[in-house]
């Protein structure tokens, strides 16, 4: 007889926690490790890492969950090798080799190729993606051996950095680093090089360093993160409000905090503004800093909600943070 499993006791948790996300493991994989080793009641991701990348990956816990919108949304940096000379099924280093082709192209050519893919460009999604085309991811397809017409989607490529270049002996390749709109393929970004310059290439290594204002210097290890001892895995969450940077701060006093929660536009003297971060004042001594209440924008001197904690999330996150060592 096997032994019963034991339930895990969830738990509400509010924070961010910036992961170092590991290879091999999906995006929605850390996330689930991560919430279950925080006993989350309620989690999510601020946008897919493919299982071949590593880096950072803000997950969100709780209320944090109202806002990870904002962060699909935000510019990204990556630093990507590009192998040269050999195309794979899936422009990476899982998919199986479909043709090979001799580098014979020099530095300077290099350079003017990534100068072409400066700025804003088209790129065809690839199959191997989680992009939906009639309600079925395009893995779908991939795996079923259909290839189906994909729309181009325009992107911003603001830089490419050239950080490392072998062109020839066995293994010709690029190491690049690349600072991309949201919703760009390093993979096909990759390929497309690789076209460009006559050889073709797949992506052999993919990392996240940046994206929007965390970077991976700041991030802990799926490792590191299990070996904390409980109570300083809560501590290693950044607070909500850390998915709010580059919003207006307005903080209300205690009536008008307790209109605005309830979704009452406020009048004040403010000006017009698309992101506004609001807060309530100091719920007690032991909790001296002002409190969240969520986001609004500003338009005409009113105050107008928009996504708004819950009075319930607003004192779990005052209980937690007293509690926290």
């Amino acid at each position: 007889m096997h032994a019963p499993r034991t339930r895990v006791q969830r738990r509400p948790v509010h924070g961010v926690l910036l992961l170092d996300k590991p290879l091999g493991l999906s995006s929605n994989q850390a996330l689930q490790k991560a919430k279950w080793l925080l006993r989350a009641e309620k989690a999510g991701h601020t946008g897919t890492l493919d299982p071949l990348a590593t880096g950072v990956l803000p997950l969100c816990f709780g209320a944090a969950t109202k806002f990870s919108q904002l962060h699909l949304d935000a510019d990204k940096t990556y630093e990507t090798t590009v192998r040269l000379g050999v195309r794979t099924s899936t422009a990476d280093a899982e998919g199986e080799v479909i043709a090979t082709r001799a580098v014979q192209c020099s530095v300077g050519q290099v350079v003017e190729v990534l100068d072409r893919f400066m700025g804003e460009i088209e790129q065809v999604p690839p199959m191997h993606s989680a992009l939906k085309k009639d309600g079925k991811a395009l893995y779908e397809y991939a795996r079923d051996g259909e290839t189906v017409e994909r729309e181009p989607r325009r992107v911003t490529i603001h830089e490419i950095e050239l950080l490392d270049m072998r062109l020839d002996g066995d293994a010709p390749q690029l190491r690049l680093r690349v600072v991309c709109s949201k919703g760009t393929y390093i993979r096909t970004l990759g390929e497309d090089i690789g076209e460009a310059l006559g050889c073709g290439g797949h992506l052999i290594a993919l990392r996240r360093v940046a994206t929007g204002p965390f970077s991976v210097t700041d991030a802990i290890t799926l490792e590191a993160f299990e070996a904390l001892p409980e109570a300083q895995r809560l501590a290693a969450l950044r607070p909500v409000d850390a998915l709010l940077g580059g919003h207006e701060r307005v903080t209300l006093d205690a009536e008008h905090a307790g209109r605005f929660l309830s979704g009452v536009r406020r009048r004040g003297d403010w000006p017009n503004r698309e992101r506004v971060a609001v807060f309530g004042p100091a719920a007690s001594p032991a909790h001296p800093q002002a409190v969240l209440l969520g986001t609004a924008h500003t338009q005409g001197g009113e105050l107008i909600p928009g996504r708004l904690l819950s009075p319930t999330d607003i004192q779990q996150i005052l209980d937690t943070s007293e509690a926290t060592p």
